[in-house]
């Protein structure tokens, strides 16, 4: 098999791509997270996801690189990581009680083919108090989330519903990524 390259530190998405290939090197990159202006949160995702894959392409030309982002969008706006706890609260609390759309935009790059997409899935959180939101916030998860919360921690408590791809919602869509991955003819079954 092709050499492997996840261009990113997330430790979730690290282990999500472990399910689908067994050896890969990890490569953060440096690209350019700025949010594309004018074009639709689905296409901000697959724009960024993008920049990181050709950051690392250009140093691995032979290798397959695998780029994704991961954002979380509530009444057309988009809400990245917070900037502190405060913007947390004021995160959670928005989300309270409402559906939110998690877009992950989601690059690949194997030689001279690359396959760009995003994939979304709705989200409904229950009411929070702002009591629960600030005990939330106390436990250090929302910190490094796009959105303030992570579905696969402690944040499935604030989660009513979700409609969609769970895998999405973490940070790596896998059944996309392993139809993509087929596509450039990349087994992983």
């Amino acid at each position: 098999m092709a050499h492997v390259i996840l261009a990113s530190q997330s430790p979730r998405r690290k282990q999500l791509l472990k399910n689908l290939i067994e050896t890969f090197d990890i490569i953060p990159s440096d690209a350019d997270e700025a949010m594309p202006d004018g074009i639709s949160p689905a296409d901000c995702a697959a724009e960024i996801a993008r920049r990181k894959v050709f950051d690392i392409k250009a140093r691995f030309p032979e290798s397959v690189i695998i780029g994704a982002d991961t954002i979380v969008v509530l009444d057309n706006k988009i809400l990245g990581k917070p900037r502190d706890t405060e913007d947390a609260f004021n995160m959670l609390s928005a989300l309270s009680g409402n559906t939110h759309t998690v877009y992950t935009g989601l690059t690949v790059s194997f030689g001279d083919t690359t396959i760009v997409a995003a994939e979304a899935t709705k989200v409904t959180f229950r009411t929070l108090t702002p009591d629960m939101i600030r005990r939330y916030i106390a436990t250090g998860e929302p910190m490094d989330k796009a959105g303030a919360y992570g579905i696969q921690d402690k944040g499935a408590l604030l989660v009513e519903k979700i409609d969609g791809d769970y895998f999405n919602v973490v940070g790596l869509p896998v059944c996309r990524l392993s139809k993509i991955l087929s596509d450039i003819g990349i087994s992983v079954l």
